[in-house]
């Protein structure tokens, strides 16, 4: 029961902090892609901006960035050009590897862009400060929205497992299928084969009259 009970804190403990928040560095003239995989039909949310290498002046123009984030399938969610920050916010309408993509333009000299990056899916996509401002709720109703939210997400996670095993079990049965077809006919080759080489020496030695 101990065991049990560690087990889903664990599970409610991993999915509850399903964000990427990183820093990173692009050269000027190159790209960066940030990928996070995301079920069909989740929310997710995303913001970037440029760290000013000189606080309290503009930002240079060397350091604008063009990003786009598109789906497994090449569908675009998000583009932005020439900007030093932004954000994006859509519903995952299909299921995969979702990649932001960041391009410094190219520029002489060489200038290095530092760039903060937020992107966060499923219950962490929510704004729950937001949510206690507006519906006026006290802290332990805040927090039973969250847990709700939270189960309900183990509960989408563990279908989708569910499926990718079926999946994946489906798979095994179609390549252990084939592997015993392919194990007949090179059985059934190599028997013709020596039935052959058989009938061959048999003819030969009969012509060499050695039987």
């Amino acid at each position: 029961m101990i065991r049990l009970t560690l087990t889903v804190f664990l599970i409610v403990g991993f999915l509850s902090c399903t964000s990427q928040s990183l820093r990173f560095e692009i050269q000027s003239g190159h790209t960066k892609c940030i990928a996070e995989d995301i079920k069909s039909n989740s929310m997710t949310v995303g913001k970037y901006n440029v760290v000013n290498p000189n606080d309290g002046h503009p930002m240079p123009e060397s350091h604008k960035l063009t990003v786009r984030v598109t789906s497994a399938y090449g569908n675009s969610y998000h583009y932005a050009d020439h900007v030093d920050s932004g954000q994006f916010a859509f519903t995952a309408a299909e299921a995969g590897d979702y990649m932001a993509c960041f391009w410094a333009a190219d520029h002489n000299p060489q200038v290095t862009v530092t760039i903060d990056f937020d992107w966060r899916t499923g219950v962490q996509a929510k704004d729950w400060s937001n949510v206690a401002k507006k519906g006026s709720v006290d802290v332990m109703e805040l927090e039973l929205k969250k847990l709700y939210e939270t189960v309900n997400s183990i509960h989408q996670e563990m279908f989708y497992l569910r499926e990718r095993e079926e999946e994946m079990q489906e798979l095994n049965r179609v390549t252990n299928s084939r592997m015993a077809w392919f194990s007949g006919l090179s059985l059934v080759i190599c028997l013709t084969v020596a039935a052959l080489q058989l009938w061959h020496l048999k003819t030969f030695f009969e012509k060499k009259k050695l039987i």
